[in-house]
């Protein structure tokens, strides 16, 4: 699952950061697992988290184990709107003209 159309005009690094944290966004990830599914140095890791923490897409959680970042609400898209925003052109023409 991808974050929502309306957050993927930001830099390649938040994107890809708020993609992950969307496929996890129950249990959400830590810093070393963010660091592991998005290609970026530490450093530009931490420098988008903290961007991302400022316009209020991602909180921080520290549990009693570990620590953990979550997407906020709005990034996390509907199932029904996923579905949509999947779609190739193809499939929609399809759709369009009842193929």
């Amino acid at each position: 699952m991808r974050a929502r159309r309306e957050f993927r005009n930001r830099r390649d690094v938040e994107v890809s950061l708020l993609d992950a944290l969307v496929e996890r966004a129950e249990e959400g990830m830590t810093v070393f697992e963010l660091r592991a599914a998005v290609d970026a140095d530490i450093d530009t890791i931490e420098e988008a988290l903290a961007a991302l923490k400022a316009d209020g897409l991602i909180s921080v959680d520290a549990g009693d184990e570990r620590v953990v970042i979550l997407p906020a609400d709005r990034v996390v898209p509907d199932p029904s709107e996923q579905v949509e925003e999947d779609k190739s052109l193809l499939d929609s023409i399809r759709d369009r003209f009842g193929l």
